[in-house]
């Protein structure tokens, strides 16, 4: 691979900023009420027992709560009307007894098919699901640990839970003292049964660490240390390529690791950004900010269309299965966290513009979103609680872009 010059390639796209920002045709205002009623359309999926979200995953459904939590907390009003502190508490008590095994295939492309069931076992004549559930939201994967990790401290910034705050750092530490090891020079893997080591495992420690060290003032040193430790080996693995882009993960040889070319997918040009914008908040240091404007202006680059709608790196729309439906929005939501501060017209133009398209064009008369940003909302499967969230991401970050 290409070796990238972070230093003087990083710096200089930092404070590259565009003078012709897109003219987007909404009024602002309509941004929170746009948000408002997306949030009522995601709860008709939402089961109370088990505090997940119907016709999608246990991951999934990690950022649909993560989705709320970042929209109670650009705004409170809408999160108090929606009752998103009650959505937290009532998920964080029930999940984690409901969802019981996990299971999950990888393509040839990276993309991966997730399957979450109960565990049955026979009682005399009956059968009965078995009480096992994912107890403090830990399983196979450290994918869906870090996912959880994440939804769990939004959790504690929109409600003030210390429980959700302890559980995510429990997370953290089966990540760290469970997941990485030598291979490869370092870097944690995607399940616990060792076999491939992969980029968004890696962003979500680097995202979930770096989150926990501005909230945890005790530890804050060590998750520094282990966070940024992380990153600089994901740096140098080989998973960025001559691009820019971050394919999917690495290549075990007998000569060492490399990257196995795989598909660039969206959410691993997204998740990372958010990891180095808490890395710079929490330690200062502005090439945190540098480096993630670097990937973000790569990863635009590559998934927006000729009319500016961002589309899976494959434009597998609508066909991108239940994993991908997620992606887009995973990206759009870091990138508003970089937007945020690291204000770009490109970040912000991408944003609204997204956003608008999908209020426009893809959205049925129940206010359900699909997976094509261009619409048609029946397109493929038409709206689940995946498609659905994902595409809210951006209109919960066009509350952020229209602010900076």
């Amino acid at each position: 691979m290409v070796a990238i010059q972070w230093g003087a390639l990083a710096a200089r796209a930092l404070f590259f900023t565009s003078t012709h920002p897109h003219q987007h045709a909404v009024d602002n205002s309509a941004y929170p009420k746009n948000a408002q009623d997306a949030a009522k359309a995601l709860q008709e999926w939402y089961d109370q027992p088990s505090g997940l979200w119907k016709t999608t995953g246990w991951w999934n459904s990690a950022n649909c709560l993560t989705v709320l939590g970042d929209l109670a907390l650009a705004d409170d009003a809408v999160g108090q009307a929606i009752g998103i502190k009650d959505i937290f508490q009532n998920t964080f008590y029930n999940a984690q007894k409901t969802v019981a095994t996990a299971d999950k295939l990888l393509g040839k492309t990276g993309m991966f098919i997730s399957t979450y069931k109960y565990e049955e076992h026979k009682h005399k004549s009956s059968r009965k699901r078995k009480a096992q559930g994912f107890p403090k939201f830990l399983n196979n994967f450290y994918d869906d640990e870090g996912w959880w990790g994440l939804a769990l401290v939004r959790g504690w910034d929109a409600t003030g839970d210390a429980a959700m705050l302890t559980a995510a750092q429990t997370i953290f530490d089966d990540m760290a003292e469970n997941g990485i090891d030598s291979t490869c020079g370092g870097g944690i893997w995607w399940s616990k049964d060792k076999k491939y080591k992969n980029a968004i495992a890696n962003e979500l420690f680097i995202a979930l660490g770096a989150s926990l060290a501005s909230r945890v003032p005790l530890r804050k040193d060590s998750y520094i240390r282990q966070t940024v430790k992380n990153w600089n080996w994901f740096k140098q693995s080989g998973m960025i390529n001559d691009k820019g882009l971050i394919n999917d993960g690495l290549k075990i040889t007998d000569k060492g690791c490399v990257n196995n070319g795989m598909q660039t997918w969206s959410y691993n040009q997204g998740v990372i950004l958010g990891g180095l914008v808490e890395l710079s908040k929490v330690t200062g240091d502005q090439s945190f900010l540098a480096e993630a404007v670097t990937i973000a202006n790569a990863a635009l680059k590559a998934l927006q269309d000729e009319k500016g709608i961002i589309r899976e790196i494959d434009r597998c729309e609508p066909n991108c299965g239940d994993d991908g439906s997620q992606f887009k929005g995973i990206f759009v939501r870091n990138l508003a966290y970089l937007h945020k501060v690291a204000p770009h017209d490109n970040f912000r133009d991408a944003i609204l513009k997204n956003a608008d398209s999908i209020w426009a064009h893809n959205r049925n008369s129940k206010n359900q979103l699909g997976i094509n940003w261009a619409g048609p909302a029946e397109a493929g499967k038409g709206p689940t609680a995946a498609t659905h969230s994902s595409a809210m991401d951006v209109l919960v970050g066009a509350l952020a872009a229209i602010k900076y």
